[in-house]
C-alpha cells in the first residue's frame, strides 16, 4: 500500500494545484506527455479533478479528490514496492479506516488515482466521464492540516463568555470539521452527546423544511460539506430567527455575498481583494480570528464610552440650563431684559468664567470619558439587542437625580446665600461659581462608569487635569 505523508502546511491549495501544474510547460515530461484534458473541480458535487496525458499509444488518466469519492472509483492499489494489488473487502476496510483516522485527527485529506488506457480504447473525454466503472488504481492518500493559531481557542472562549454564539460553516467533511472544531473549543468532547451542540451536513440542512431550519439553526454549532450557497442560506436563516445579529468572517472573493448579507462582515486578510473588502464592515489585516475578540471588546468599550459621555453631558447641561433660566427669569427686571442682561455682566457668575467652564466640559472632560480603555469585565456581559435604546432607563434616572440635586443646591445658593451666610453679592457669585465647578468634577467622576464607581479611573491624567 502506498505511503501516507502527514504534514503541516499553511497553504494547502498550492500543493493540490495539480491542474495548473499540468497546464504549465515542463521540459522533463513535455516531450513524452501532453496534457489533453483537465476538468474543473465542482464544490457543490464534490467531483474530482481529472487530467489526461498521452504518449504514442497510451492514455493516462489521473484523478484526485476526497478519499471517499476516489476510493469508490478504485479497484486496485499500489503497494510500497510498486506492485499492484486488488482492493478486496479487507483492503477496502483498512483504507476506509485510514480515511477515518485522517479525518478524526483534523487533517484535510486528498486521494490520488490513476488509470491507463490504450489509445484504441479511448473514444472521447465525455464518454469516459460517463463510464465511471470503478477501474482506477489508487496511488495514495495524503493528509494536511493548517496550524491552529495559538490565540484562537482563547478568542473563542472569550467570545463565548461574552454571549457570542460561535459557529463553523466549512466545506470539509464532517469528521474533519468535528475534529477541528473540538480542538478550537467550539465543540465539547465529540464522544459526548451535548445538548445544543449539533453538527449537521449541508445536504441535511437543505432537506429541512423552513420551520425545521428556524428551529434548529440556533442549536447548530457546525455545518460540514457546505458550499457558498449553503453558507448564504445558513446566514439568512440566522438573521430571520429571533432577530439575531449575525457577524461573518471571510477572506476570499467568493465570500463577498455572504459578507454583504451579514449584519457585520469581517474580512480577514489583506486589501488585495476589493470585492470582499467593499462588502465588509470591518477589515482585520493580520488574518487572525483572535483579533475578532479584540474587535468585540473595543466595540463594547466604545459603546460604553459614548453612553458615559452622553450621561455626563446631559447632566451638566440640564443643570446649567435650568439654573440659568430660573435665575434670569426670577430677577426683578422683565424676562426680556433679564435675558439681555444675561449676556452682559449681571449674571450669577461672569461670562468669561462660564465660557471657561463650558470649554472644559466640551473638551478635557469629554475627552477623559471617551478614551477609557475597554476592560475584561465588558466581555462578561451579554450582548445588547438591536432594539435596546442608547440612553437606558438607568441612565435617565441617574441624569435626573444628579441634575435635580445640582439645580436645587445652585438655586439655594443663588437666592438664599446672602441671608444664610451673611455674605456680599460678590462672595455669593464666587461661591456659586465654585459650587458649579465642583459639581462638574463630581459629575465627571460619577459618569466615568455606568456602574456608579466614583473612584474608578482616577489615575487618568486627564481626570486630574480637570481639577487644575
Amino acid at each position: 500500500m502506498s505511503k501516507m505523508f502527514l504534514t503541516n502546511l499553511e497553504h494547502v491549495e498550492t500543493l493540490l494545484d495539480v491542474p495548473n501544474t499540468l497546464r504549465k510547460p515542463n521540459k522533463k515530461w513535455q516531450s513524452a506527455f501532453v496534457a489533453i484534458y483537465c476538468s474543473s473541480f465542482s464544490e457543490n458535487l464534490k467531483e474530482t479533478e481529472q487530467g489526461l496525458g498521452k504518449d504514442d499509444q497510451t492514455i493516462h488518466v489521473h484523478q484526485k479528490g476526497p478519499p471517499q469519492v476516489v476510493l469508490a472509483l478504485c479497484s486496485h492499489y499500489y503497494e510500497i514496492d510498486g506492485t499492484v494489488k486488488p482492493i478486496d473487502i479487507e483492503a477496502r476496510t483498512k483504507l476506509e479506516h485510514v480515511i477515518q483516522v485522517i479525518a478524526h485527527d483534523g487533517f484535510k485529506s486528498c486521494a490520488f488515482a490513476h488509470k491507463q488506457l490504450e489509445k484504441d480504447d479511448f473514444d472521447d473525454m465525455e464518454s469516459h466521464l460517463q463510464q465511471q466503472d470503478g477501474s482506477l488504481t489508487l496511488l495514495g492518500m495524503m493528509g494536511v492540516r493548517d496550524q491552529i493559531r495559538p490565540g484562537v481557542r482563547k478568542a473563542i472562549d472569550d467570545c463565548k463568555q461574552a454571549g457570542v454564539n460561535v459557529k463553523v460553516i466549512t466545506g470539509e467533511d464532517v469528521l474533519t470539521a468535528e475534529a477541528i472544531a473540538s480542538e478550537c473549543g467550539i465543540l465539547g468532547d465529540p464522544n459526548e452527546d451535548i445538548d445544543g451542540e449539533l453538527v449537521v451536513e449541508a445536504f441535511e440542512f437543505q432537506n429541512y423544511s423552513a420551520e425545521e431550519r428556524m428551529d434548529k439553526v440556533d442549536k447548530i454549532r457546525e455545518m460540514a460539506g457546505a458550499s457558498y450557497s449553503d453558507r448564504l442560506l445558513f446566514v439568512e436563516c440566522l438573521k430571520q430567527n429571533k432577530g439575531n445579529v449575525v457577524a461573518v468572517t471571510g477572506n476570499g472573493p467568493w465570500d463577498a455575498p455572504i459578507l454583504l448579507e451579514a449584519d457585520v462582515g469581517v474580512f480577514l486578510g489583506f486589501l488585495g481583494n476589493n470585492a470582499a473588502v467593499e462588502n465588509s464592515d470591518i477589515v482585520i489585516l493580520n488574518k487572525g480570528f483572535e483579533s475578532v475578540a479584540t474587535v468585540l471588546k473595543v466595540g463594547r468599550g466604545s459603546y460604553e464610552n459614548v453612553q458615559t459621555f452622553i450621561q455626563y453631558l446631559l447632566t451638566a447641561n440640564i443643570a446649567s440650563l435650568v439654573s440659568d433660566i430660573v435665575s434670569t427669569v426670577s430677577g426683578p427686571a422683565p424676562p426680556l431684559l433679564s435675558i439681555v442682561a444675561a449676556v452682559s455682566v449681571e449674571v450669577p457668575y461672569a461670562v468669561l468664567r462660564m465660557l471657561w467652564v463650558k470649554l472644559i466640559i466640551g473638551t478635557l472632560a469629554a475627552l477623559s470619558l471617551i478614551i477609557e480603555k475597554p476592560t475584561e469585565k465588558l466581555m462578561q456581559k451579554p450582548p445588547l439587542r438591536p432594539e435596546e435604546p442608547l440612553i437606558t432607563n438607568r441612565m435617565c434616572r441617574s441624569i435626573m437625580i444628579h441634575a435635580v440635586f445640582q439645580i436645587s443646591v445652585i438655586l439655594t445658593i443663588q437666592f438664599k446665600a446672602q441671608s444664610l451666610f451673611a455674605v456680599s453679592a460678590e462672595v455669593m457669585d464666587m461661591l456659586l461659581f465654585n459650587t458649579f465647578v465642583l459639581f462638574q468634577i463630581f459629575t465627571v467622576s460619577n459618569a466615568r462608569k455606568l456602574e456608579k464607581d466614583f473612584l474608578r479611573g482616577i489615575r487618568n491624567k486627564l481626570y486630574w487635569g480637570l481639577f487644575w
